[in-house]
């Protein structure tokens, strides 16, 4: 009874679903489960009746020989069969249908079907610690732990993060992806009613993490209209020195507008070059291109590379190794041999000097000459 207590001050906001991502995903648990129980519950009761029935000289037939029943066997292994075949026929289809890099395009009332006409919001998600950044750049307006959507319009969230993997989750309306440094996720959702919920991050990302939630309300177009009105004229914009002081770890912050924003701000977080003069990954990589290394697509060892000490040469053929040289043509040093003449100039051959390029001495197989020894 208490446990039963406790539970019901849970939050049901999975299964309570404000957009039809989060109410597809609903379906697959009630589904899960529902096929699941239908090995769990005749187990459970088995259990209990075989418990009973066959207890210690009170009825059942002993039969020391039996060993085998056809028709046990087939119940025992084809219902769990079924239910595998029928749940793994489940998850990769909703697999591909719920991915949240693919646009919507299924239609289940009418406010989502004006989501298919309309084009998408977009909105950019910054993971930080312990916060989360939302950058409207259509409208020119940025907000911190408050995220609010117009009702019936699809949504495209550009996720990255400043520093440690998170997750962005907002369960009212669809499910958690990553949010990680250096790479943007993409995700699309829809809210079909008005709401008011909350997301937060599912990954472990420190001390604050307890506290990382945000706002989630959806709206219709004109309060969504008037939200923006109402943001653009808080007077603060999101700089470089108001983002340079965001960024640091802080934990409770209360929910923050900004009336302008940078229109590369997004693309400087993900590139990791926010700071003045750090320079941007695209800018390193098309550096290293310039400096020798070819072609991004080419295939060949290194040529995608800069040219280095220990890289592959990104033109021509491999170097011949010092096994293939005379010794006076490997020089001296700590790790090859003296030549056996010092005095002599190098790159000067003697007749007989050939036969080291040969490999005569290294695999005697391959020399006609080395044949009667090799038989021997």
């Amino acid at each position: 009874m208490p446990l039963l207590l406790l539970a019901t001050a849970c939050d049901r906001v999975v299964f309570d679903p404000a957009g039809d991502v989060a109410r597809q995903q609903r379906d697959i648990i009630y589904i899960s489960t529902g096929l699941m129980l239908l090995i769990i519950v005749p187990v459970m009761v088995l259990i209990v009746v075989f418990a009973w029935r066959y207890r210690r000289g009170k009825g059942g037939t002993y039969d020391p020989n039996f060993d085998h029943s056809t028709a046990l066997e087939l119940v025992i292994w084809s219902v769990p069969l079924l239910i595998i075949i029928v749940l793994g026929a489940l998850t990769w289809s909703s697999t591909h249908l719920l991915d949240p890099f693919r646009p919507l395009n299924q239609v289940a009332t009418d406010q989502e079907a004006k989501a298919q006409v309309e084009a998408p919001l977009r909105v950019q998600v910054v993971s930080m610690d312990w916060k989360w950044l939302f950058i409207y750049p259509e409208q020119g307006i940025a907000t911190v732990n408050e995220l609010v959507l117009p009702v019936g319009r699809q949504v495209r969230f550009d996720i990255t993060s400043t520093n440690m993997m998170n997750t962005f989750y907002a369960p009212t309306m669809a499910g958690m992806i990553y949010a990680m440094p250096g790479m943007q996720s993409t995700l699309h959702a829809v809210l079909d009613r008005p709401v008011e919920s909350q997301g937060y991050s599912g990954n472990y990302s420190g001390h604050g993490f307890s506290h990382m939630r945000f706002k989630l309300r959806g709206v219709d177009d004109a309060q969504f209209g008037q939200w923006v009105a109402a943001a653009r004229g808080s007077g603060k914009a999101l700089d470089l020195a108001t983002y340079m002081e965001l960024v640091k770890p802080s934990e409770r912050v209360p929910v923050m507008h900004f009336a302008a924003v940078g229109p590369d701000l997004f693309r400087r977080i993900l590139e990791r070059c926010v700071e003045p003069g750090k320079p941007c990954m695209s800018e390193i990589m098309a550096h290293d291109r310039q400096a020798g290394g070819g072609h991004p697509h080419e295939m060949r060892p290194g040529a995608g590379m800069p040219q280095g000490r220990d890289s592959a040469p990104l033109h021509g053929d491999k170097p011949e190794g010092a096994i293939f040289k005379s010794p006076e043509e490997r020089g001296s040093g700590p790790n090859v041999t003296k030549p056996a003449n010092p005095s002599r100039a190098p790159g000067v051959t003697r007749p007989g000097d050939q036969k080291n390029r040969d490999m005569s001495a290294v695999m005697p197989m391959a020399h006609p000459s080395a044949q009667p020894a090799a038989n021997a």
